[in-house]
């Protein structure tokens, strides 16, 4: 029938491949490309999206339960991080619970070591030996739903044809070694496919056949069966379900300690066992393979799944049967985060198809007593040094121990103190009115009368209405403590309807103040007592639906309105053909929640006829919860387009709530925020959908979560989404800088290496030029000639750096030149524009002392600030992955600061010279044409004005400017690599081949060997003719002749050359005068030319 004789062969395989590997087990992998496939899940559930339900009854309404604070204080056991507070006393679940939260701390948690430590402590030093309330680390509220018998769906399946006998998706996430792990997953067997099938494969590098879960067809029986291969041993086939072509949840999980694994199918014990050998943990950085059979890692598939599967998710712990029947639930219950979701979908397909999906889910009566029949987690002792867990019925009352961060604690008890030593006005008002600061302080809440809570209710939100601003931060958990007070009063049936409309209204009064922008600063300095302005909405929350069958006795609708809070409840009449409900925060905002006809029809199906619909709507909490530590879902961005900023509240809160024959349901809502986005080039929001889930980080209140939610439509200013539940929602944005494109980086990049190329060549012929040509010497070319090699070396640096990132040592000296040589040429740049100002504007300094000042300014300082850089923050001074300072800290301030400084200097130095050429040319012109009517031409003006900007760009470094706009558009980074790039070029033809005083010392050079060529020619006149010791050339007449012959005087001793224009020439050079003399002799003839020629002796 099913059997395993090749899976055995194939463990002895590994075992003996495993045994041969072992030393290598340690290797560095080969990196793996992952392509990730994000699919958006498909809601289509008999023709319409939304049949999501659960129910959840109401808070407990039973008398409290009464706290000794003595006996309180007493029992109280501390760690170095945490209090751990031990209540003897007899209460509920829920009113152990809610206890907890008024205390801003929370239940003991189960399976946590330190929780566990700290009761263990609590329970010795009291001597008590009774179970103890726990919360699940899935579970927070008290009251978790229950689910109906209806259709509900799953995100989009896939689809493993039988045609493509090679199809698989491979899991896109990274496995930690495990010791306990449990995988869940859904499938849909294709009824005609008789061959073994493979649902998923877990292979290791060192070990193929690690987890793994098969299936075959027992064609007698109609089954499907099913067995799992834990660490190469095959388990038999005995877990089964019919193969009616119908969707199977599908549950195993696998522990170390002592190698039990058990098999469920639609939340039912199939098959289980305990391991006969000693286990290891399951090998680490494997591959996960949906619908094969892995015979090498990550390869070699054989025995194929055929059908369909989705709702895959995997835990690094142990599940037992409550928690996955919870998971079996639709949306399932159980809400522990998985190492691996279904709803993030980061799987590699190939050959596999993607499907939409409808699944059932199972049936609970909706008529079931929640306060009879549930079970909550209860510690019962120790077996050894092992905490023993169980469940009991939770209306049961047991003692509980209360946990919280000591920080918390300490924080709370010095203001609980303080408001008793010296009381802040709004104390002292509540006791002018003839209350204690006990009353409001002490959390046993002795008395808790209806009466009095009303009162202290009412005095509290006068006074905050009156006198805002005389609130201070002690104060908050004050306030909060009185929320709690009224929201966990029982039920006020005995109450008239105007005493509990008014105690609504006072109490959405009061918390409307309590989260106005005015608070916000005390909310913040009171941030580690109080767990942030979700607990005001939370108590609102409870308050409401506990109040609202007095509320709706004699009205439909109910609506209190506040400058922050506005808050709806209204019944109806649930039919077969009842339309859906509508609530909108504002007509401005268009805020608005609703539960569409489908979900209102799914009600009347169940057996409800009326419904209370509970909506709220917060406008003011953005400024109160950005920058909070909640805000941490992660990006869903990851495809290197956009690189991720941070994640901020873009929205209102709006909530929705929904009662029926009273419990609470849970019905899938759609709702529309709109959200504030700056119109910012280079910046990118994505809106996400999300909700407060209290059960997360149960000590700081909860946090954000996106299960179960998505996104309808996006618009510019608003975004549609759709929640299979009811509850708090919001957007969240996610901020993202856009990054370049593959293709653009890569064309980015060969410019960057062609301009750093070029510009480094036209730098060396610049200097080479100003050396060979001998330019004469001055602080200018000086200047020039420092810069120049600034700049070549940091160009030089910068095509070194690609390759010097393999390397971390190598990269981080890179890191430090490139630092050095870039900031010295962006000082050489400021020194070049206050040489010129010097120019501009007389500045009276030597010049030996203003190269001294120049050579300080142009290399010791960036010496003194990369130094200075690199002893501060030697870990954090380079970037991870290339070579260059770390952009993400402060680090990278000690490159831009300076470059924004000389910049700045610059741009005034070149708006002084552009001033100083316009009012230079206009005088010209008026000095060409004296006539006060003529006035300079425009084309002039602009000339003069643009000539001094394109020749002191360069050497001023002001096309660095473009930088600052590069996040605006693609174009602009490559115009901003283009100009720095070929600034060597650029230098090489402005300061070089255009440059007058090199063409001029490049004339030199030609005449003087055009002279040297005549040295050899035969003088015409005779020695004789010559007086002896005086030159021939001051022999001649010291004026012009008249036959027109001209002549310039020689002071100097000099030895001259005299060329005959038609051939005869005399060559004599050696010329001592500072200056070029030439002069012509034209005889009568006029066939004759005598040109004399004088040089400079640097020329020679």
């Amino acid at each position: 029938m099913c059997g395993n004789t090749d899976k055995e062969a194939s463990h002895w395989k590994d075992r003996m491949r495993h045994s041969h590997r072992r030393h290598r087990s340690n290797e560095k992998m080969s990196p793996v490309f992952l392509m990730v496939i994000l699919a958006r899940a498909m809601i289509t559930v008999c023709g319409s999206p939304q049949s999501t339900l659960k129910i959840q009854p109401l808070p407990d309404t039973t008398d409290k339960c009464f706290v000794d604070m003595v006996d309180a204080q007493t029992h109280v056991f501390q760690t170095s991080e945490s209090v751990f507070q031990l209540l003897n006393t007899s209460c509920s679940y829920s009113q152990a619970w809610s206890y907890c939260q008024r205390q801003f701390s929370s239940l003991t948690v189960r399976g946590l070591e330190d929780d566990e430590e700290g009761s263990k402590q609590l329970l010795t030093q009291a001597n008590l030996h009774r179970p103890i309330w726990v919360i699940d680390t899935h579970r927070l509220a008290p009251t978790p739903p229950l689910t109906l018998s209806i259709w509900d769906v799953a995100p989009s399946g896939l689809s493993f044809s039988v045609e493509s006998q090679d199809g698989y998706a491979r899991v896109e996430a990274t496995f930690p070694p495990l010791h306990t792990v449990s995988v869940c997953v859904r499938a849909q067997f294709h009824p005609l496919h008789e061959k073994v099938a493979t649902l998923f494969s877990y292979a290791a590098p060192v070990f193929t056949n690690e987890f793994q879960l098969r299936g075959c067809m027992d064609k007698v029986k109609r089954q499907v069966l099913l067995a799992l291969i834990v660490q190469g041993k095959h388990n038999s086939y005995k877990a089964w379900f019919t193969n009616d072509a119908k969707w199977h949840q599908i549950c195993v999980t696998w522990r170390k300690k002592d190698g039990f694994w058990a098999i469920y199918v639609d939340g039912e014990l199939r098959d289980s066992a305990t391991g006969t050998e000693i286990s290891r943990d399951i090998h680490g950085n494997g591959i996960l393979i949906l619908g094969q059979d892995q015979d090498s890692f990550g390869g070699n598939f054989t025995e194929p799944f055929v059908g369909n599967i989705t709702d895959l998710n995997i835990w690094d712990i142990w599940l037992d049967k409550t928690q996955i029947q919870m998971i079996n639930s639709c949306p399932p219950l159980w809400t522990q985060k998985p190492i691996f979701s279904w709803l993030d979908r980061k799987l590699t397909l190939h050959a596999v198809s993607e499907v939409p999906t409808t699944v059932f889910c199972p049936a609970v009566t909706p008529r079931q007593s929640h306060k009879e029949g549930e079970h909550c987690r209860i510690l019962d002792g120790w077996r050894g040094d092992e905490a023993h867990y169980n469940t009991t019925l939770c209306s049961r009352t047991l003692p509980f121990v209360c946990r919280t961060d000591k920080e918390r604690y300490e924080k709370k008890k010095e203001l609980e103190k303080s408001q008793k030593t010296n009381p802040s006005p709004f104390m002292q008002h509540l006791m002018n009115n003839g209350m204690s600061t006990d009353d409001v302080l002490d959390s046993s809440h002795h008395n808790e009368s209806w009466d009095f809570s009303v009162r202290l209710l009412n005095v509290s939100e006068r006074y905050l209405r009156e006198a805002p601003e005389r609130l201070e931060s002690r104060d908050v958990p004050a306030l909060v403590q009185v929320l709690f007070r009224v929201a966990d009063l029982p039920a006020a049936a005995n109450q008239s309807s105007d005493s509990v409309h008014t105690a609504c209204r006072s109490f959405v009064g009061l918390a409307d103040a309590l989260i106005s922008k005015e608070v916000a600063s005390q909310w913040q300095a009171i941030g580690q007592v109080v767990r942030g302005p979700m607990t005001v909405v939370q108590s609102l929350d409870r308050m409401v639906a506990k109040m609202s069958p007095v509320l709706m006795e004699d009205t439909p609708s109910v609506q209190i309105h506040g400058n922050n809070i506005r808050l709806q409840v209204q019944q109806k009449n649930v039919s077969e053909g009842s339309g859906g409900s509508e609530f909108c925060g504002s007509v401005a905002s268009r805020d608005c929640i609703s539960v569409l006809p489908q979900s209102m029809q799914d009600l009347h199906y169940n057996g409800f006829r009326k419904v209370t619909l509970l909506n709220t709507w917060y406008s003011s909490l953005t400024p109160l919860m950005n920058g909070a530590k909640n805000l941490t879902v992660p990006p869903t961005i990851t495809d290197g387009s956009l690189k991720f900023v941070e994640t901020v509240l873009g929205s209102s809160i709006i909530s929705s709530t929904v009662l029926g024959d009273g419990q609470l349901l849970s019905l899938g809502v759609q709702f529309t925020l709109r959200h504030d986005t700056q119109n910012t080039s280079g910046v990118y929001y994505n809106p996400i959908c999300a909700f407060w889930d209290f059960t997360l980080t149960p000590q700081e209140g909860g946090g954000w979560s996106t299960v179960g939610c998505e996104v309808i439509s996006f618009q510019r200013e608003s975004t549609t989404c759709y929640c299979n539940h009811t509850t708090n929602f919001a957007l969240l944005l996610q901020i993202y800088d856009v990054q370049l494109s593959p293709e653009n980086e890569r064309g980015l990049q060969i410019l960057s290496f062609i301009g750093c190329g070029a510009s480094l060549c036209g730098l060396i012929f610049t200097l080479i030029l100003f050396i060979a040509v001998g330019v004469p010497k001055s602080d200018r070319t000086t200047v020039h000639k420092n810069l120049i090699v600034a700049l070549a070396v940091a160009q030089l640096l910068l095509i070194l750096s690609y390759w010097a990132t393999a390397n971390q040592e190598l990269c981080l000296l890179v890191t430090a030149l490139l630092h050095l040589f870039f900031l010295s040429s962006f000082c050489w740049m400021l020194v070049e524009g206050l040489l010129l100002w010097s120019k501009v504007v007389s500045v009276n300094i030597s010049e030996d002392r203003r190269m001294r000042f120049y050579y300080i300014l142009g290399w010791g300082l960036p010496v003194v600030i990369v130094a200075v850089t690199l002893t501060v923050s030697l870990n954090r001074y380079k970037a991870q992955k290339y070579c260059w300072l770390n952009t993400e800290s402060n680090i990278i301030w000690a490159f831009v600061g300076p470059v924004l400084f000389v910049l700045a200097v610059n741009s005034v130095v070149l708006c002084r010279v552009v001033m100083v050429t316009i009012s230079s040319a206009r005088r010209r012109a008026k000095m060409h044409a004296p006539s006060s009517a003529s006035k300079p031409r425009a084309l002039d003006l602009t000339w003069a004005a643009t000539r001094p900007v394109l020749i002191l760009l360069p050497v001023l470094g002001l096309t660095w400017l473009c930088g600052i706009l590069v996040h605006l558009s693609v174009v602009l980074a490559y115009m901003f690599i283009a100009l720095n790039a070929f600034q060597g070029m650029y230098i090489f033809f402005v300061y070089a081949v255009y440059n007058s005083e090199v063409q001029t010392a490049i004339k030199r050079i030609q005449e003087k060997r055009k002279a040297l060529s005549f040295t050899n020619c035969s003088h015409p006149i005779s020695s004789s003719q010559k007086t002896p010791g005086v030159s021939w050339v001051e022999s001649l007449p010291p004026s012009s002749t008249p036959d027109g012959s001209s002549f310039n005087h020689i002071t100097s001793s000099t030895t001259s050359s005299l060329m005959f224009k038609n051939g005869v020439c005399v060559c004599v050079e050696s010329f001592i005068n500072d200056s070029l003399v030439s002069f012509s002799i034209k005889p009568a003839s006029g066939n004759q030319v005598v040109q004399l020629m004088a040089f400079k002796p640097s020329a020679c």
